[in-house]
């Protein structure tokens, strides 16, 4: 302490000590915002952050990892399962640490999932120029590489003088904490600025609380969505992630007993209900189920409740198809809230749904019989598809994906957390998976990355401690990021990783067929002899892969040997991984195709014959395509 009552300590000494002192408040409950800082050094932030992280005596803990991008998954995952009420830092070196950054945090950003970015910078004070790692410009002699990070940041900010952290620090907080405005936040760290000594007021170092407000919907905006519910006699609401990010999962499932109105549910959504709500009729869109996306091309009403509208949810601006129907749009931001010409009621989602089912209430307002009878038998059915795809008639044939979802259906609770992120996964998971608890079904894709469900899987286990949580990845996937399994071994973090070798990008190679593209460079193969990939699969051992970073590793060959080795895996009390090798689905086990389209450009002149077929396949579907004003 200086003698005027301040601090000296370094920058970097500074913002871990502030970090440590900031919380969140909601619903009269308090949470650490920053809840641990995920690292990796080098010449840019080990002399530092590095040494702050080491001075706190860890009062910040610290969680070592080995792929940047993949520390920023990991903090995600935490963020997510924590409600967005509790983040993690992360910080990296200059240069190639600090680019590698730039994915994860366009997912965060994506996603409105809150993670603190702290990449080391070049030299503030330019005492040699360039260093190690910089880029120049010879245009601007203020740009570094860390400018990649500003158009994927919700907040950017350089330190180029240590008291400019104080403001910088407080905007970064408040960002964070702001339902509507969370992302990824980056306060980019000049090294020398780091290790630069100031003597720092004592208030900055005081306990802060960032109060996460609930924002109450405007009365005039209330009133014209109760009149347009009232007029609604083919209502649907969509579910998306704004219902969970705000707890309103008790609240949906009481307007929709109240109103019987049915819900279907995005990616993020989904779990918003429970599989068995009288009320869910499962996911929506492209991946969605039969009983959904038929509901919303007839639907007079849809109510998005906390969605952005993707085109995997609209069917690529095809599937809300009925000539009058209207958009009702609860959320947070009016950005989204305006989207497709809606009604906006720009609010909470709980505070909104609690306000909407009183104000409904007085009116005595309730679907018609025969229309819930119409989504509950529609369900019933779409049901009896879910059971044909998950039967395993022969205990000793090599499973299908689907019968691997079929076998963890059978064996989780409320309890089990599921985590996918990409490749064909996520469309059986959106239309098949029985969600049995509100953080159950944890499948990003909102920016789809493939290597997020391994480190997101830490994240999540770190939050929710005691809890069996499922990585669920394709081989391309796995290939993609599996560093981090070093980082749960190390932790002992009992997480669950299931491997599913399909030789190949399996999603992706549907997805080329059906465009023309004939699964061109989508399979792990040799080479042919014509050049093409269409020899012996390639000999790579992922099961051998994930024992060699310390891993526990249980092979399944078989349906039995599966259900033998996920029930094992269930009860480790350390990182497991059950390998297997999957079945080509027959029409029996497979998924139900697609239930609606979604918009893939198709080259418009060619000369295979298969491109020219999917060509004027596009130009049918893209006639149903319209625009809501």
């Amino acid at each position: 302490m200086t003698g005027t009552g301040t601090r000296r300590l370094t920058t970097a000494q500074a913002l871990i000590a502030f970090l440590a002192r900031q919380y969140t408040e909601r619903d009269g409950r308090r949470h650490r915002l920053i809840g641990a800082t995920w690292g990796i050094f080098g010449h840019g932030n080990v002399a530092g952050v590095g040494q702050a992280l080491l001075e706190t005596g860890g009062a910040m803990p610290y969680l070592q990892g080995r792929n940047e991008q993949a520390m920023v998954h990991a903090a995600v995952g935490y963020a997510r399962q924590s409600g967005r009420l509790s983040a993690h830092a992360v910080t990296t070196s200059i240069g190639p640490g600090a680019t590698n950054l730039v994915t994860g945090a366009a997912l965060a950003t994506v996603n409105h999932l809150p993670v603190l970015l702290l990449p080391g910078d070049t030299f503030a004070t330019r005492p040699a120029d360039p260093v190690l790692q910089q880029l120049e410009v010879p245009s601007a002699g203020d740009v570094s590489v860390n400018d990649c990070l500003r158009p994927v940041s919700r907040y950017f900010d350089r330190i180029t003088r240590p008291e400019a952290l104080i403001p910088a620090a407080l905007q970064a907080m408040r960002v964070l904490a702001d339902p509507a405005e969370t992302g990824a936040v980056t306060l980019a760290l000049p090294q020398d600025v780091q290790t630069e000594a100031y003597d720092w007021p004592p208030e900055f170092f005081a306990p802060r609380v960032w109060h996460v407000r609930r924002p109450a919907p405007d009365p005039y905006e209330l009133d014209r969505a109760v009149r347009a519910v009232r007029a609604a006699r083919r209502p649907l609401i969509v579910a998306g992630g704004g219902v969970r990010h705000s707890a309103a999962e008790e609240t949906l499932a009481a307007f929709a007993a109240a109103t019987r109105i049915p819900v279907a549910s995005t990616q993020a959504g989904k779990g918003a209900l429970r599989h068995d709500h009288p009320a869910d009729v499962g996911g929506i869109g492209h991946t969605g189920t039969a009983t959904a996306d038929d509901l919303a091309r007839t639907a007079d009403l849809v109510i998005g409740i906390g969605t952005r509208y993707s085109d995997f949810t609209t069917a690529s601006a095809t599937l809300f198809a009925g000539p009058d129907v209207r958009f009702l749009n609860i959320n947070l931001t009016g950005f989204d809230a305006h989207k497709l010409g809606a009604l906006p009621l720009v609010a909470d989602a709980r505070t909104a749904l609690e306000d909407l089912t009183a104000a409904l209430a007085g009116h005595h307002y309730r679907t018609e019989a025969a229309y819930e009878s119409e989504y509950t038998d529609a369900k019933t059915r779409w049901e009896e598809r879910v059971d044909a795809a998950y039967a395993t008639e022969d205990p000793d044939a090599r499973p299908t994906q689907t019968q691997v979802l079929g076998l963890l259906d059978e064996l989780v609770t409320g309890d089990d957390i599921l985590i996918n992120a990409a490749g064909s996964l996520p469309g059986d998971l959106h239309k098949l998976w029985r969600t049995r608890s509100p953080l159950q079904y944890h499948v990003e894709y909102g920016y789809s990355c493939m290597g997020y469900e391994i480190p997101a899987a830490i994240g999540v286990q770190l939050a929710a401690p005691g809890r069996p949580v499922w990585a669920l990845v394709g081989d391309g996937t796995y290939l993609m990021n599996p560093t981090e399994i070093v980082t749960a071994v190390q932790e002992n973090l009992p997480v669950k990783l299931v491997i599913l070798q399909n030789h190949g990008y399996a999603s992706i190679g549907g997805l080329s067929a059906s465009v023309g593209a004939e699964g061109f460079g989508t399979a792990y193969r040799h080479r042919s002899p014509d050049g093409g990939f269409t020899g012996p699969p390639l000999p790579v051992d992922l099961a051998a892969n994930a024992a060699s970073l310390g891993m526990r590793v249980l092979r399944a060959g078989t349906v039995r040997e599966l259900r033998e080795a996920l029930a094992e895996a269930r009860s480790a009390d350390r990182p497991t991984c059950v390998y297997v090798e999957t079945e080509t689905p027959d029409t029996v086990s497979g998924p139900p195709p697609a239930q609606a389209w979604w918009d893939v450009a198709v080259a418009e002149t060619a000369t295979r014959p298969s491109a020219v077929k999917a060509r004027e396949e596009y130009e049918r579907h893209v006639t149903d395509r319209r625009r809501h004003l």
